[in-house]
Order: C-alpha cells, then sequence, then structure tokens
C-alpha cells in the first residue's frame, strides 16, 4: 500500500517514549492521517494513568484502553505455566506472552475502525517487533503493518528524547534514568545503561530500581508460608481461599516481592540473533512455577515428566519467537493439557530471603507409594526382580565389553 492512500492508522499505544513521539511521526510522514491510539491493560497499573489525555494532545483523534488482563492470565500465562516453560533457563516469558494478546485486541479495533494500517513501536533489534507483526499476520493477513523504527532517521533513545523535547511531548523519564522497562502483571524488565555491560552488578539495593519487590538481603529475617491449589494445573486458591487468577498473581506478587523472590538477571539469546542482558522482576510467577513444579513430580509418571520437559523447551521458544498463534503452539498446548488432567492438588512453600523451600505437597492423584519406596520392610517390592532386570538393561553394554575384548586379543 503507497503511504498515500493510508488515511487511518491504529497505533498500539503505551504512552512510553516510542509511542510518544510516533504519533506526530505518523501524522509529519503518513499526509496527516488518523491516528487511534490502543493501549491493552496487561497490569501496567500507573502507567495507564494519564494516557487519554496525553494521547489526544500529541495528536491521536482516539483512545482505546482495552482490559485484558483476565484473558492474558487464562488464555496466555496459565497455558505457557502449564508447560512449565522457561526460555533458555531463566526467563519467564514477561514480555512475550503479553504482546499476541494485545497485538490481537489492536487487530479487532483496526477492523472495526476501518483502518489502513496498524503501527507499533518496536525496535529493529527486538523481539517485539516478531511478535506484533506475526499475530497481524494471522488474523488480518493483508493489513499494512508500520515500524517506525525500520523508516525514521531516529538512531537512539537520546535521539528520541530530543525529537520528543521538540515536539513538547511529556515524558516520565529523563536521560539518566533512562532504563527500558517493560511492566504487567507478570513482571518487569529492565534494560539498557549500565545493564548493557554484563559485568556490572544490577543495584538491587538502589532506590527505585526494583518496582515489584526487594533484594534478598532486604528482605524478613522471618519466612512466609503459602499454600498453592491446583486443579488439573491451574492454580485455584490461596491458603484455602479460592482466587481467580488476575488476583491470585497479584497476591503472589506481593508475597514474592516481599521475600526478595523472582529476581532474574541474564544474558539471552534474542530472535534476531544478538545477545541482551537484562533484569527481570518475576515474583509471583516464580513461585507459581515452582509451585506447579513440584506437584508435578507427585503427579506425572516418570516418562510423561521427561518427555514434558522437551516439550517445555520448544513450548518456550515458541513463546520467545512470537509464534503463539501456529499450529505447533496448539498441538502442543493440546498435548500439555492432556498431562494435567492429574495435576491437582495442593504444593506449600516456604520463602525466605529470595529462596523458594518445599514445604509439602499433597494430591488425590499422586503416584508416590511410601509402600514402594520405604527403606523399612515391605511387601510389595521384591528386590530379588532387580537382578534379572538388570542382566537385560545391561546386556548391549556387556555384549560391547566382550567383542572389544574378543578384539584385543586378535
Amino acid at each position: 500500500m503507497e503511504k498515500k492512500d493510508i488515511k487511518k492508522v491504529v497505533l498500539a499505544y503505551s504512552g512510553g517514549l516510542d509511542t510518544s513521539i510516533i504519533i506526530p511521526w505518523l501524522k509529519e510522514n503518513y499526509n496527516n492521517c488518523e491516528v487511534i491510539a490502543v493501549s491493552g491493560d496487561v497490569g501496567q497499573g500507573t502507567e495507564l494513568d494519564g494516557l487519554e489525555e496525553k494521547a489526544l494532545k500529541t495528536g491521536a483523534s482516539k483512545l482505546y484502553i482495552e482490559d485484558l488482563n483476565k484473558e492474558f492470565v487464562e488464555d496466555f500465562v496459565f497455558p505457557t505455566v502449564k508447560a512449565g516453560a522457561v526460555y533458555e533457563g531463566d526467563y519467564l516469558l514477561g514480555t512475550s506472552f503479553a504482546r499476541p494478546v494485545i497485538a490481537k485486541r489492536i487487530v479487532e479495533i483496526a477492523k472495526a475502525e476501518g483502518a489502513d494500517a496498524i503501527c507499533h513501536g518496536c525496535t529493529g533489534k527486538g523481539n517485539d517487533q516478531v511478535r506484533f507483526e506475526l499475530t497481524i499476520k494471522a488474523f488480518a493477513p493483508e493489513m499494512a503493518i508500520i515500524a517506525p523504527w525500520r523508516e525514521w532517521d531516529i538512531k537512539s533513545r537520546e535521539e528520541e528524547i530530543a525529537y520528543a523535547e521538540a515536539h513538547q511531548i511529556p515524558l516520565k523519564i529523563n536521560r539518566e534514568t533512562n532504563y527500558s522497562k517493560d511492566k504487567n502483571l507478570w513482571h518487569l524488565s529492565h534494560e539498557g545503561l549500565d545493564l548493557e555491560d554484563p559485568a556490572n552488578e544490577p543495584q538491587y539495593n538502589k532506590p527505585g530500581f526494583l518496582e515489584m519487590g526487594v533484594s534478598p538481603e532486604m528482605a524478613p529475617d522471618q519466612p512466609s508460608y503459602v499454600t498453592i491449589s491446583f486443579e488439573k494445573g491451574i492454580p485455584v486458591a490461596l491458603d484455602g481461599v479460592k482466587t481467580d487468577g488476575v488476583e491470585l498473581i497479584k497476591k503472589l506478587n506481593k508475597l514474592g516481592g516481599e521475600n526478595g523472590i523472582g529476581l532474574a538477571d541474564l544474558v539471552e539469546n534474542r530472535l534476531v540473533g544478538m545477545k541482551s542482558r537484562g533484569v527481570y522482576e518475576t515474583p509471583g510467577g516464580t513461585i507459581l512455577y515452582r509451585a506447579h513444579q513440584v506437584l508435578e513430580t507427585l503427579c506425572l509418571d516418570r516418562d510423561t515428566q521427561h518427555y514434558k520437559a522437551l516439550v517445555a523447551e520448544k513450548f518456550a521458544e515458541l513463546v520467545y519467537f512470537g509464534q503463539w498463534f501456529t499450529p505447533l503452539r496448539e498441538a502442543l498446548s493440546a498435548f500439555v493439557d492432556s498431562t494435567q488432567e492429574t495435576v491437582t492438588g495442593d504444593v506449600k512453600l516456604k520463602l525466605y530471603k529470595g529462596n523458594i523451600i518445599n514445604a509439602g505437597v499433597t494430591s488425590p492423584y499422586s503416584l508416590y507409594s511410601e509402600e514402594i519406596a520405604t527403606f523399612d520392610e515391605d511387601h510389595v517390592y521384591d528386590q530379588t526382580d532387580s537382578a534379572g532386570f538388570i542382566n537385560l538393561f545391561g546386556l548391549p553394554i556387556k555384549v560391547k565389553a566382550m567383542t572389544e575384548q574378543k578384539n584385543k586379543k586378535k
């Protein structure tokens, strides 16, 4: 589609640095097109305050603020937790699975508004451009996509700030504290500034750095306990009280944050090929992952548990790469759901200065048998059976060794 044909653009709008300057940039570069801003509320909290006034003041014709928290948790977060998906061993995918739910809603609004294009503020170096655009392609394959970072002459966040200042666009950041952050119900990420050098230790105890909790050394000297109840792999109650998903995560965030839980400092491999360093706060999510993992050790048979770990790695990669709305992700979710039929029970955890310590787990579907596992006398397991089993299990090793010995004698 030619620039001159674009009359109405729907913009994924957060009110942050990138999207704040995109509105006037679009109007300057796309024939004074109408810009409709859309903000997906996935738990950003106060970041949404004053957003409508700011969007309209900078040139948008209207702003949609869509409450996506319930859909985010039930359709994206919990399926990923059930899968046990963790990217590269540390990253709990907080930004990754928030993008598809936002982009899906943006497409719905763009269609309803009769928009000619969808615009996002993702950089050409990052993962989010892929996550947004693959979702758009999944639901509106013919929709034009505008990505200013791939078009404009601005090369850095410093130049973005200069552009904003020149256009009298108010910003909540300054040049000295300009960390790149992404916040939602699940996590808060920090990138940039001193964190760009992996040799620098994150300033966890510096006032204002951590927003969702405290560092482990600043946590209370007494532990906290929490019991999480699951039904078919989904957390449904805290300490015996039924709780919906959104509220459950909020409560675990508070509890985990107070105890220094969920800090991750990692260098990750971006989809575009480069490595990037980020510091993540995921207090409630870290607790949920551990609780779910503990329960599965009780409820899944060995082969399923081991194979599911392989699936989890691929699932995490799909989520990280923005491939949520793909046949493979859907197929893997179907497999995961089938494994969760018996993942029901209660997990008690002790939280202490950044540590999560198992404090007891029960399930009506437990495969653990004390009678079989006991070191005391039992009447179920005949230990003499193991001799024949080992002979058969070790037969290939024995044959190989015998063959090697025979060949050495020649």
